[in-house]
C-alpha cells in the first residue's frame, strides 16, 4: 500500500514540476558535495592549520552557512537524498545507507536505487525546464530519471564485475566513451581522496559538454575521518588535497560556463568516537529477536536498524500492540541503564514529527563518543572500529554540515548564518530557474 501511495504522489508531483518549469533558466549549477566536510575546517581553516585555498576562494566570493542542520539520521544517503529533494526522510524515504535487512538476506545491499525515493528530485526539476543534466557518483543515482547523463553510485564486490555493472547501469555509451579518452573509471567501492581524483577527470570531461545542472560526490574526507578520526593529520591532509580537487572541478566548469553557480555542500558532520554498545543482545534475550542454530536471526518481532550514533527500531507487524508495548519496556529500561550511553528515545511520533525513518516505531539516539554496534555476541561495550562517526541527532552541533555557494544570481551573500538542510534543494531549483514545489521548507540563498 505505502508503494502504491507514494507512486501516486510522485507522479502528481512530476506533472506539477513539468508545469511550473520555465525553459530559461537563470545559472547553470555545478554541485559537489564533500562527505564529511565540517563546516570550520573552512571556515576557520586558517586557525586550525588547514590549507583550503579553493573552498575559502569560493567562500569569499560567495555567500556560506555556519552550519548546515542536517536530518535525522545524519547519514550520507538519507541526507544527499535530502540535498536533492529539499524533504526530510520520512517523506523521500531514504531511511538509512543500507537498507532494512533483518534476516542478512541482501549481502550488505546500499540505497543505491533511485526508485526509492519517493518525491521528485533536482534532476527532475531541470530536465523538465528543460535543462540538460549530468551526474558523477551522487548515492541513490542507479536508475535515477530526469538525469541525460549519469555515472551513478553502485559496488558490490570490487571485483572487475563491478565495473560492468556501473557500465550496464549508467547513461548508455557514456562510460566507454570516456574510458577511451581517460583511462579506467574508478570503482565505486574505493572511497579514497585518490580515487576521487579519478572521478574528478570524468566529471571535467562531462562539464566540457556543458549540463545545466552537475552533481558530483567525493568521498575520501568522511573514508579518512571514519579512519583516523575528525581532525587527524591523515584527515586534514585528505581536506586539503579535496580542496585541489574541487579547485579543478570549478575551474572546468567555469571554462565552460562562466555563468555557472558553485555549490560546495557537505552531508554531516562528524564526532571522535570509541566504543561500540552492543543494542542487538538486549532484544535476543527479550525474545523479540530468535537467533537459529548458526547464530544467525531465524525470526524477529522487533530489531535495532543501526545508524552511527543512532537507531532506529522497526516493528515486523506495527499493529502488534502487545509487541509495541514491550518494545517500548526495553526502550526505556536500556535509556535507564548507564551501561548503554543513550542520549535520548523517541517513540513513533516524535521521530515522524523530527522527519526521520518513517519505519521507527522507536528511535535511539546515543551519547557522542559511543555508537551502535553490529555485533549481536558482543560485549555491551568495546573498543570501536571506527575513531569518527555520524548519524548522531542532527541537533547536535558536531554534525552540522557545510554550505558554500558562490554564482552570479545570490540573492544573499556572505554568512548565511545556520542553514536548514532541506532549504538547500528549492534555492539550487531557484538558481536553475526550475520548480520544485515539494521541498518543505523555502529557498535560503
Amino acid at each position: 500500500m505505502r508503494a502504491a501511495f507514494w507512486s501516486r504522489t510522485l507522479g502528481t508531483a512530476v506533472a506539477a514540476l513539468a508545469l511550473g518549469a520555465t525553459a530559461a533558466h537563470a545559472s547553470p549549477v555545478l554541485m559537489i558535495s564533500l562527505d564529511g566536510l565540517r563546516p570550520a575546517d573552512v571556515t576557520q581553516g586558517p586557525a586550525r592549520g588547514i590549507k583550503v585555498p579553493h573552498l575559502q576562494a569560493l567562500m569569499k566570493e560567495g555567500a556560506y552557512a555556519q552550519g548546515v542542520v542536517g536530518v535525522l539520521p545524519t547519514l550520507t544517503y538519507p541526507s544527499h537524498t535530502t540535498l536533492v529533494t529539499g524533504v526530510s526522510p520520512a517523506g523521500h524515504g531514504i531511511s538509512n545507507n543500507l537498507t532494512f535487512d533483518p534476516q542478512a538476506k541482501n549481502q550488505q545491499g546500499w540505497y543505491w536505487y533511485a526508485s526509492d525515493v519517493c518525491v521528485p528530485t533536482l534532476w527532475q526539476a531541470a530536465h523538465a525546464a528543460g535543462l540538460k543534466t549530468a551526474n558523477v557518483h551522487w548515492p541513490v543515482t542507479v536508475g535515477a530519471p530526469g538525469i541525460d547523463e549519469n555515472l551513478p553510485q553502485i559496488w558490490r564486490t570490487g571485483t572487475a564485475d563491478d565495473a560492468k555493472l556501473l557500465a550496464a547501469l549508467a547513461t548508455p555509451g557514456l562510460l566507454p566513451r570516456l574510458e577511451a579518452a581517460l583511462g579506467p573509471y574508478e570503482q565505486g567501492i574505493d572511497e579514497t581522496v585518490e580515487g576521487d581524483g579519478v572521478r574528478v577527470k570524468f566529471a571535467k570531461a562531462i562539464l566540457a559538454d556543458r549540463p545545466a545542472f552537475t552533481t558530483v560526490y567525493l568521498a575520501g574526507i568522511d573514508h579518512e575521518e571514519h579512519r583516523s578520526g575528525p581532525g587527524s593529520p591523515a584527515a586534514i591532509a585528505t581536506i586539503e588535497k579535496t580542496d585541489a580537487l574541487v579547485g579543478e572541478l570549478v575551474a572546468a566548469a567555469r571554462q565552460a560556463m562562466p555563468d555557472v553557480t558553485v555549490v560546495v555542500v557537505s552531508d554531516h558532520g562528524f564526532l571522535p568516537v570509541s566504543t561500540d554498545i552492543n543494542i542487538f543482545a538486549p532484544f535476543i534475550e527479550a525474545g523479540l529477536i530468535t537467533l537459529g542454530k548458526d547464530g544467525k536471526v531465524a525470526s524477529w518481532q522487533a530489531e535495532p536498524w543501526v545508524a552511527g550514533g543512532t537507531a532506529t527500531v522497526v516493528m515486523a507487524n506495527l499493529e502488534d500492540a502487545a509487541v509495541k508495548a514491550r518494545v517500548a519496556a526495553l526502550a526505556q529500561k536500556l535509556a535507564a541503564d548507564p551501561r548503554y550511553h543513550i542520549a535520548k528515545v523517541f517513540d513513533r511520533a516524535e521521530t515522524l514529527r523530527r522527519g526521520g525513518p518513517s519505519e521507527a516505531v522507536f528511535e535511539i539516539a546515543m551519547q557522542p563518543g559511543f555508537e551502535t554496534g553490529h555485533d549481536p555476541a558482543a560485549p555491551i561495550a568495546t573498543p570501536s572500529t571506527y575513531k569518527g562517526m555520524h548519524g548522531y541527532l542532527p541537533d547536535e552541533p558536531a554534525m552540522r554540515s557545510t554550505l558554500i555557494v558562490a554564482g552570479p544570481t545570490l540573492k544573499r551573500r556572505g554568512d548565511l548564518g545556520l542553514v536548514d538542510m532541506r532549504a538547500i534543494a528549492p534555492s539550487v531549483a531557484r538558481v536553475l530557474g526550475a520548480s520544485l514545489p515539494s521541498a518543505e521548507v523555502a529557498p535560503a540563498f
